[in-house]
């Protein structure tokens, strides 16, 4: 639209709802804190390097059973598990499906900016993959799904997040 007036209409629209957005974000948080548990849970998924605090509720609401089921039980649930489409002799490309839209949908905004940036694992695991010939969306995506299995480990586990992998101790050979 090229009318002045009408774009700033749109403008001031979109500000209103852009603030508005923030307010309910924040008197959501403060509802969460108000329960201990919800509270922990919280505090353990915003750890994560990559993971906001949009994000981290937006995982908290629309998956409340994490850190209570398996990694392939998250990754289904959120519909980024990969399924085969094979038949016979045919062996078909894995796809995402099912799920649950919104969680999927913040997932992969948040993977985009965590593995260019903001998480050490997720930047080598993306890399990793294109290395190896993957493309950027399905690599997105993989990166979307490892998110969420270090949110629902770090739940299950009640320990914080830490950037640094944990060294294994060496066991003497026999």
């Amino acid at each position: 639209c090229r009318n002045a007036r009408a774009q700033k209409l749109w403008k001031e629209d979109i500000a209103r709802l852009a603030k508005r957005e923030r307010v309910e974000l924040k008197a959501l948080a403060v509802a969460i804190r108000e329960h201990h548990d919800l509270a922990e849970r919280l505090d353990l998924i915003n750890s994560i390097d990559g993971i906001g605090l949009k994000t981290a509720i937006i995982i908290l609401v629309r998956m409340p059973e994490i850190g209570q089921i398996t990694r392939e039980q998250v990754a289904a649930l959120s519909g980024l598990a990969p399924y085969d489409h094979d038949s016979g002799n045919h062996v078909g490309v894995r796809h995402i499906a099912g799920g649950r839209e919104r969680l999927r949908r913040a997932l992969f905004n948040a993977a985009l900016p965590a593995s260019f940036r903001w998480n050490p694992q997720l930047i080598a695991f993306y890399g990793k993959l294109t290395e190896a010939g993957k493309e950027h969306k399905r690599a997105l995506i993989a990166c979307a799904r490892k998110l969420l299995i270090f949110a629902n480990t770090v739940v299950a586990r009640g320990t914080p997040w830490r950037k640094e992998a944990p060294e294994v101790a060496s066991r003497p050979a026999t």
